[in-house]
């Protein structure tokens, strides 16, 4: 039998993709839905360097491998001119999400991940002056077009910098402090610079995701597995055993139990090898509440390929975030 569509995103998205042939794979719906879910790079690799071409059309191969080619070199640019900008600063605590975070801590290759943006999370009495800081470094306000719900978004015309402010809500910037005061260094980038700890970057990851309707670039699953998997590739921050009562009790805190049973419920169904430590971190909801949230957005959110939008976003992001 030819592999599905889903079998081309477990393989090709693994670190260690188990070798056969992808023959009479569906590549037409997968090489452009790949590419733009931010999967290209390591679908490339791993076709390219771990199944010797996988027996797939020589078209697919050479369009994904130009994206790989292409991440490599601006991921670098985008990574140096960042570190020169900010590795100055002193005196401040800027906690950095989504790849600036992860790329070097979870992927084997940085080329992996590609940094679709730099996410950072402030206290919000920092914003206006960190602003200010990149305005003298040529960015200016940008839209936010990905619906992202951050406090600015700024650009110099080759890289997008969001910056986050009370992400948990108004009435949750107590919690958030929390997650300032368990931030790591990510010394790379100077003394400013920090990221979350695991159980943080876990629910700011299942935040993300709600927040956008699970409209996000898919990307975001092989960030979170992971994540939730200890990031047993590495030997860095986030390279341990996830702490399923430590989240659960967080998720309760920061008001964010849907939003984590749904994330990693899509997870278990798309990369069913995280399903023992998934069921250890799942939030106890009530039978009604897990059903509805199965029903509405875990089945129809974990189509791979899925190209319409769930129905009722806004009102499914209030259902999973309290906002």
């Amino acid at each position: 039998m030819a592999p599905s569509l889903l079998d081309l995103f477990q393989t090709l998205t693994s670190f260690e993709p188990q070798r056969g042939s992808l023959r009479g794979a569906p590549w037409e719906g997968f090489v452009d839905w790949a590419i733009a879910q931010g999967l290209g790079p390591l679908a490339a690799y791993n076709l390219e360097y771990r199944l010797g071409g996988g027996d797939a059309p020589e078209w697919a191969r050479d369009r994904l491998l130009s994206v790989y080619q292409g991440t490599v070199n601006d991921n670098v640019m985008k990574l140096v001119h960042f570190k020169r900008m900010v590795g100055v600063l002193e005196g401040r605590k800027l906690v950095l999400l989504g790849g600036a975070a992860f790329a070097d801590a979870l992927y084997p290759h940085g080329g992996f991940r590609p940094l679709l943006e730099i996410q950072i999370l402030l206290r919000r009495l920092d914003v206006e002056g960190f602003s200010g800081f990149l305005a003298q470094q040529e960015f200016k306000p940008a839209e936010d077009e990905q619906g992202s719900g951050a406090a600015r978004v700024l650009s110099d015309g080759r890289t997008l910098i969001h910056l986050f402010a009370d992400v948990l809500g108004a009435g949750r910037r107590e919690a958030l402090k929390g997650v300032f005061e368990r931030a790591h260094p990510h010394r790379i980038y100077g003394p400013s610079l920090f990221r979350p700890d695991l159980e943080d970057a876990v629910l700011l990851v299942c935040l993300e995701q709600a927040r956008q309707g699970f409209q996000m670039p898919w990307l975001s699953y092989v960030d979170l597995r992971e994540l939730v998997t200890g990031a047993s590739w590495m030997g860095g921050v986030y390279s341990r055993p996830l702490n399923g009562e430590v989240l659960r009790a967080r998720a309760q805190e920061w008001r964010l139990e849907r939003a984590l049973y749904t994330s990693l419920s899509i997870l278990a169904r798309l990369y069913p090898q995280t399903a023992p430590v998934v069921e250890g971190a799942l939030p106890p909801l009530r039978r009604a509440t897990r059903e509805l949230l199965n029903r509405l957005v875990v089945e129809p959110a974990s189509g791979v390929g899925r190209a319409s939008a769930l129905r009722g976003t806004d009102r499914l992001r209030r259902l999973l975030t309290g906002q």
